[in-house]
């Protein structure tokens, strides 16, 4: 303190000159992205990742999930590996999402069916929007049928739960149907089980149909040539009998 008081006499050559404090910066105001931003990077994002879903769903159907690789997906949807793995942790992962995906679509029709319904009426168009689906998205049947194959590694805790809740509540739609009167007595199970071999045939053996018959579901008599004909299979055997 006596160093300072002596030192303030001291002619100004002699002070000690001590650093002026630098005036505080305003700290940089942080640029709050405006809505419109938003929403064209949300856009952007989901058609990258709708992208790589597609790109996905082709390579998987046709080689399988061992058979593939990250860079084969990438470079169908023309993305870096680096830019795949920051929408999907690993390839399982996208795999599990690619068949989730699916299951969404080959069960809406299913989900529809409500007591309420005519059971002719509704299982007819159940047979025709899954031949729809059949021909319309067949790289998505086969790729559940390869996973079911081998055994649903990846995918056996959906079948045994979601799946599994959403078949047993049509199927008690279908027993209420059947107590009604409106229907034959048939175990649901089965019948559900054969709408789905029936229609999904198209998709997953189509090279088989296409080589016996000559056609496919793509030519439009052919496809409603099947559907009358599966109509009248399933119909004729569960309508009520007297």
């Amino acid at each position: 303190m006596r160093a300072l008081k002596e030192e303030a006499y001291l002619p100004v050559s002699k002070q000690i000159q001590r650093p002026a404090t630098p005036a505080k910066k305003p700290k940089a105001r942080t640029r709050v992205p405006s809505e419109a931003t938003l929403n064209r990077r949300k856009r952007l994002m989901e058609t990258k990742r709708s992208a790589i879903m597609e790109a996905a769903l082709d390579v998987f159907s046709r080689y399988g999930l061992h058979g593939t690789s990250l860079d084969q997906v990438a470079n169908q949807a023309d993305v870096s590996k680096t830019n795949l793995l920051y929408y999907f942790a690993s390839k399982e992962d996208l795999y599990i999402n690619v068949l989730r995906q699916l299951m969404d679509v080959w069960l809406s029709p299913l989900k529809a069916f409500s007591v309420e319904q005519d059971p002719v009426e509704a299982i007819g168009d159940y047979l025709r929007v899954k031949l729809e689906l059949s021909r319309d998205h067949p790289a998505e049947s086969r790729l559940f049928c390869l996973e079911v194959i081998q055994g649903a590694p990846l995918l056996l805790g959906e079948l045994q739960g979601s799946l599994r809740d959403i078949v047993e509540s049509k199927v008690s739609v279908i027993n209420a149907w059947i107590e009604a009167g409106k229907l034959a007595p048939i175990e649901a199970h089965h019948l559900i089980f054969s709408l789905w071999a029936m229609t999904q045939h198209y998709a997953d053996f189509r090279t088989q149909v296409e080589a016996v018959s000559g056609r496919t579901l793509a030519d439009p008599a052919f496809f409603a040539e099947t559907l009358t004909n599966l109509k009248a299979l399933v119909l004729q055997g569960i309508c009520p009998r007297n």
